[in-house]
């Protein structure tokens, strides 16, 4: 079970500014990701990613200043892609089904890409705190509701609660399924499709409050 700890435990000390700064950066997180998915949490350190990435240690600490900033700095790329197939997702292009397609597939693939090391970031490394990740949270949810718009003739109030729905709905069964290591299955993404479509289309009849 991961915990969560401060913001200023897992920073950079610096953004890299010159070309080959940011490919040994790159380097470096390359290395830090085939090691925290090989290893785990508990026995990945900066020693070793810096003996696999081919730099120094104080090269290595001159970026990140321990195996925390690491493991959050390849969880923001990780939200980095998902944030770019919800945009794909959300251009409008072809009928409902299509859509939901885009959607489905582009999540899957993108959990795809190294399902151990995503299951070392669900369930081993330390939860960020929300506010580290507060521009991410803010695109994450608009997206949402820019695809809900996008296909249901709502008032904001129900446009708002219906894609907070299918948020978590993806991300609850994409995460549970990485777990089980069932990602690839065809029959998987299909009933997850199916229930996105069904969960829209019967919002397109729904009368709900709004608060006063």
């Amino acid at each position: 079970m991961n915990t969560r700890v401060t913001d200023t435990m897992r920073s950079m000390r610096k953004a890299p500014r010159q070309r080959r700064s940011q490919v040994m950066v790159d380097v470096i997180l390359q290395a830090a990701a085939r090691v925290l998915a090989k290893n785990g949490w508990s026995k990945f350190n900066t020693n070793e990613v810096a003996r696999i990435a081919g730099v120094s240690i104080g090269s290595l600490y001159q970026y990140f200043p321990n195996k925390l900033a690491l493991a959050e700095a390849i969880r923001q790329q990780h939200l980095d892609a998902i944030l770019q197939v919800l945009a794909a997702a959300t251009i409008e292009e072809g009928e409902l089904i299509k859509r939901i397609e885009r959607l489905v597939d582009g999540v899957i693939a993108v959990h795809l890409i190294n399902p151990s090391l995503h299951r070392v970031l669900l369930d081993e490394v330390p939860l960020s705190e929300r506010s580290a990740h507060e521009d991410f949270e803010q695109r994450y949810a608009q997206f949402y509701r820019q695809f809900v718009e996008q296909n249901l003739q709502a008032d904001a109030f129900r446009t708002s609660i219906a894609a907070k729905v299918l948020a978590s709905a993806v991300e609850g069964v994409v995460h549970d399924a990485s777990r089980r290591n069932e990602l690839d299955s065809n029959e998987l993404k299909q009933e997850l499709q199916k229930l996105i479509h069904a969960y829209l289309e019967s919002k397109q009849g729904d009368k709900i409050a709004t608060p006063e």
